[in-house]
């Protein structure tokens, strides 16, 4: 396995680490609200997947932007 992508793969890694741990926080924040767990999952989920859209969303912008 080359450098360049060993890099990727950690990169990756470490942007599902911190969508997973956002997701957390969301869920328990949700919770702390008072919310039900069903909604406090559905926050959860939501915060998990706005995530890691915004990090494929950084990812394809720098990918252009550098040539």
């Amino acid at each position: 396995m080359s450098d360049r992508t060993a890099v990727i793969m950690l990169a990756c890694a470490l942007t599902v680490l911190i969508a997973v741990l956002i997701g957390a926080a969301a869920g328990y924040l949700a919770r702390r609200d008072h919310a039900t767990y069903p909604a406090a999952l559905t926050r959860a989920a939501l915060a998990f997947a706005a995530t890691l859209t915004l990090a494929a969303t950084l990812t394809t912008a720098l990918t252009d932007a550098s040539g």
